[in-house]
């Protein structure tokens, strides 16, 4: 009787979890705490910190997989609806640290609105499109934008770079999913590059920087292209097979700013090598094809888009942050996913993958 009970206990805990999908995550997952235990110099309250993440992370993976895409749809409204609110509260009262006001108290605790709209602003989009999906016209696709605009202006003005472009890069894969026009996107790219000029003007004189030491980080070597030629430094020493674990001089001599964060993928080249990166892109992949997968087998415009943008922002997630640890683009603060210590941005992903494991195991509910 007893194992009847563990069986059926087991059969519910597990009715809406993609196999494949979860054994990916939790690879690198595994890896992530392996690179920080090094990157923290064998630090263990590091390191259980993360695993503490991590379990809060699962929990709201099985928490959203369980939510049938139908219920998500409906929620799409009033969660970006929140998110905004909840930014435009930033803009007014948020906290102050470092220069950037992105932080707002709510009752006892403080919350980071950006990292909501990072799942708010492509469900919104994928609701949006989805209930108009027999009239699509032009109109609609410039009401979506105006759409994503809003948070991501909100944010860029913080300032949040990093975050703004992950947001609309997930608000355009929408879409881009839901047939936005080859002219219209090209359109737009010769648009931005004539814009770039006044964008520059717009910057905030770091982001100016961030760009300049893309181009020559020596100019600045012990300030603010400090970063940049330090990882880079890492990145090549690891060489073919890498210097071994808990063996990497420029983690250890402390050469590496930010190692258990934003750098740690150049903590990782640097001991495990070409032959590791290869390994770990192959995780990511994993998860990126299962994503695609997904995305192709959903029974509505509504998943279809939300899953395919979940897993494009994914990797946006990983090139971004190998892009800026490997010196080919601006230092911004995006994290490695996964990998990188930190709960706020794994909460999120795993949110994500939540959504995607919820269309995948309840698109036969859909079809009968």
């Amino acid at each position: 009787m007893i194992a009847w009970y563990l069986r059926r206990i087991g059969r519910l805990l597990t009715a809406h979890i993609d196999g494949p999908l979860l054994a990916a995550v939790l690879l690198l997952m595994g890896t992530g705490l392996m690179v920080l235990y090094s990157a923290s110099n064998a630090g263990w309250p590091r390191v259980t910190g993360q695993m503490m993440n991590m379990l809060v992370a699962l929990g709201v993976m099985w928490l959203f997989a369980n939510i049938p895409p139908h219920f998500l749809m409906r929620l799409a409204l009033p969660v970006f609806a929140l998110g905004v609110a909840l930014l435009i509260g930033v803009a007014l009262f948020g906290d102050v640290v470092n220069g950037a006001r992105r932080w707002l108290h709510v009752g006892v605790t403080r919350i980071q609105p950006s990292e909501l709209m990072k799942i708010a602003a492509p469900l919104m989009l994928a609701w949006y499109f989805h209930r108009y999906e027999g009239t699509l016209r032009a109109r609609n696709y410039l009401l979506a934008a105006v759409l994503l605009l809003v948070p991501v202006v909100l944010i860029a003005r913080q300032p949040d770079l990093g975050t703004a472009i992950l947001i609309l890069a997930s608000g355009g894969y929408v879409l881009f999913l839901a047939g936005l026009s080859w002219k219209i996107i090209a359109g737009l790219g010769v648009a931005g590059l004539a814009a770039a000029p006044v964008a520059w003007h717009l910057m905030h004189d770091y982001q100016r920087q961030r760009i300049m030491m893309l181009i020559d980080p020596s100019e600045d070597p012990l300030g603010k292209g400090y970063h940049t030629i330090q990882s880079t430094i890492a990145v090549g020493s690891g060489g073919v097979t890498g210097k071994g674990w808990m063996s990497g001089t420029q983690t250890h001599l402390d050469f590496i700013p930010e190692r258990t964060t934003d750098f740690i993928f150049a903590v990782y080249s640097e001991e495990f090598g070409f032959v590791g990166n290869l390994v770990l892109l192959l995780l990511f992949l994993l998860v990126i094809s299962r994503g695609f997968v997904i995305a192709a087998q959903a029974p509505t415009l509504f998943a279809r888009l939300i899953a395919g943008a979940i897993t494009l922002t994914f990797f946006t997630y990983a090139f971004v942050n190998m892009g800026m640890v490997s010196g080919i683009l601006p230092v911004v603060g995006v994290p490695l996913p996964l990998i990188s210590y930190g709960g706020t941005s794994l909460v999120t992903l795993c949110l994500g993958f939540g959504i995607l494991m919820s269309i995948h195991t309840h698109r036969k509910l859909v079809h009968t």
